[in-house]
């Protein structure tokens, strides 16, 4: 039988957090005692995700993330269900189109955007005058390091991710000392998200990684824990690569 843990005190907001990399990140955030609530895009995978956290500690709220009415639920949600939220991370994205930048449909580009980009100031601003102005608390950024070198067809999204690590400093420097703010760039982890970076080629995605593999969702959630947690109290406006050391080998 798990043992249940203590509770932490604290509270999380975690987005697109119904699978992959998001869930590792609640998972690992439950497993210390934080009490949080998910968001997701579909209201069937959310409420099975939450049973397997623990209703008893993780609430869900459905909704698309670049809507601000899901928005302003999620944090109202929260702070009614625990009464604070000391943490937020900003974790859904979308990269909706593979192929050149030059071809790519500006309504596209804008989609990603919103969803990448937009949506995790808004929840920032929110989740900000709801309870971190007064009380403090910490933000986590999941970006990519398709946002720190140039990743062929995916141009839109690493830009995207580009802009989601500036945002990082941006907010470190205007929130401080209250808030600290933080982003994770991971290299490719095996999720529905990024299945098409390595389905059918495992092996051969995995060569260029001095570690020998691809992430799991777990991995980025440890980072997370780490960057929400005390031993993090001196941190602020970083991007915490996370790549299994694939940047090793940008040598000449």
């Amino acid at each position: 039988m798990t043992e249940i843990p203590a509770p932490s005190g604290k509270v999380a907001l975690v987005t697109g957090a119904s699978r992959g990399i998001g869930y590792g990140i609640a998972e690992a955030l439950v497993a210390r005692g934080d009490r949080v609530c998910i968001t997701g895009r579909n209201e069937e995978t959310l409420k099975e995700a939450v049973e397997a956290l623990g209703s008893d500690r993780v609430i869900g709220v459905a909704g698309k993330a670049h809507d601000l009415d899901h928005q302003a639920e999620a944090v109202e949600r929260t702070m009614e269900a625990f009464g604070r939220v000391d943490f937020l991370v900003n974790n859904a994205g979308t990269n909706p189109v593979f192929g050149p930048i030059a071809d790519l449909d500006l309504n596209v580009a804008r989609k990603v955007f919103e969803t990448n980009v937009i949506s995790a100031l808004g929840l920032a601003q929110k989740t900000w005058h709801a309870w971190q102005k007064d009380n403090g608390g910490a933000i986590v950024n999941i970006a990519s390091i398709a946002g720190l070198a140039p990743s062929p067809f995916i141009g839109a999204y690493g830009v995207s991710k580009a802009a989601m690590i500036n945002l990082t400093q941006q907010l470190a420097h205007e929130f401080a000392p209250k808030v600290r703010v933080n982003a994770i760039a991971p290299a490719v982890v095996k999720t529905k998200f990024a299945q098409a970076l390595y389905e059918g080629r495992e092996e051969e995605a995995a060569a260029g990684y001095p570690l020998a593999r691809l992430g799991v969702p777990s991995d980025i959630g440890g980072a997370a824990a780490f960057l929400t947690s005390a031993q993090s109290d001196w941190i602020t406006g970083q991007t915490l690569v996370v790549d299994g050391g694939l940047f090793l080998k940008a040598g000449v």
